[in-house]
């Protein structure tokens, strides 16, 4: 977005490969053809390292970079990478297998730490602030994506009013399986005429391609013992802060329980879905970076549900996500009832808490305080 470097790139985009290493190209889908210029470079050169290419939105129309260029998925900040703790906890050993039979750590993150950072967001731009200066940005992101990045995206939106209402439904069904019928009821209350799934389906394709919306997929293993698990998926925005920010929620309202301001048939509290999806965020991008593959888990009939599966060629890892400091057999029946079905294809059980200690249990399965969960 510099006119001065897009204009040399626009000239001549083969001065990419005589920058030093690496090259990092930002924003790179305004001149598409700087992928065709990288990959001809790479073609002259293929030693790794040599660019990145970062954009703040994908590209449909670009050749084949198989081979050549490999994407990654930028989420927000997980919360190590915060700098709001030292993680003591590695979710690398843990999908490894590797962890310790017992867990010894301390966390000085409470619940009310963990609200400022729901609120707060993973954006490094926004970090350094608060308050309406920070509401104020979320804001116009979230006006920007309605007004402007849409259209780009493809597709034109004639009710603005409309989109901001489902975006609103749907982040009220964070962290839930709710049908794309039931959010777009909650988003037309009042209103006799509902729109079409035709109508609400082009919303769903461009915010996901947009990397707004970031579900987790259902996990469909092949085995028989699987054989009635739900297909839909579990919702989640690309950071909790769009959600609270989208359903008035500030830090005050989440820490005194406050609840959806939308109507949807749901389980928990709010600030309980939200402290969810900051745990899928951290994760995913900790799962992206160990290879691993990231679904939920829910029966038809809704009696066993697992927040997060991380699966990986060698087994599956099981996570349970609770807004709670302490831990009971309760809580963990459902990572036991999958222990019990896969055997040792279970690498490893374990709790996701806001609580101040990470331990192994009596029964094997770990509880570890999100805020200890690294790499």
């Amino acid at each position: 977005d510099d006119p001065i470097q897009r204009e040399a790139l626009d000239a001549d985009p083969a001065v990419l490969a005589f920058g030093d290493r690496p090259v990092l190209v930002d924003e790179w889908q305004r001149l598409p053809q700087t992928w065709d210029a990288v990959r001809r470079a790479v073609d002259d050169d293929p030693s790794g390292g040599r660019f990145l290419l970062t954009g703040s939105a994908p590209v449909r129309e670009t050749h084949s970079g198989a081979g050549r260029i490999t994407t990654f998925r930028m989420r927000p900040l997980t919360l190590s990478e915060r700098g709001a703790t030292d993680p003591t906890v590695s979710f690398r050993h843990l999908l490894d297998g590797r962890s310790a039979s017992t867990l010894r750590a301390d966390s000085p993150i409470t619940l009310s730490n963990y609200v400022d950072e729901i609120v707060a967001g993973g954006w490094p731009g926004l970090r350094h602030l608060e308050g309406a200066a920070l509401d104020r940005q979320l804001d116009s992101y979230l006006d920007r994506i309605v007004e402007r990045d849409m259209e780009e995206a493809g597709h034109r939106v004639r009710r603005p009013v409309a989109l901001r209402n489902w975006m609103r439904a749907y982040a009220a069904a964070t962290a839930t399986t709710a049908s794309w019928e039931t959010i777009r009821d909650a988003a037309t209350s009042g209103y006799a005429d509902k729109p079409a799934r035709s109508t609400v389906q082009p919303y769903v394709d461009a915010l996901t391609w947009l990397r707004i919306l970031d579900p987790v997929d259902a996990w469909l293993p092949t085995n028989n013992a699987f054989a009635r698990l739900s297909a839909g998926p579990k919702h989640h925005l690309v950071d909790p802060a769009l959600a609270a920010r989208l359903l008035g929620q500030t830090r005050a309202k989440l820490l005194m329980g406050g609840d959806r301001p939308i109507a949807l048939p749901r389980a928990g509290s709010l600030v309980g879905s939200l402290f969810e999806s900051l745990a899928v965020l951290c994760v995913r991008t900790f799962a992206q970076a160990a290879g691993g593959r990231v679904f939920h888990l829910r029966t038809n009939d809704g009696r066993h549900e697992i927040d997060i599966i991380v699966e990986r060629d060698a087994g599956v890892l099981a996570l349970e996500v609770k807004l709670a400091a302490t831990v009971d057999d309760d809580d963990v029946k459902h990572l036991v009832w999958l222990r019990d079905k896969l055997g040792i294809d279970l690498i490893d059980a374990v709790v996701l808490t806001t609580g101040p200690l990470a331990y192994r249990r009596r029964d094997g399965i770990a509880v570890v305080p999100l805020a200890l969960l690294g790499p």
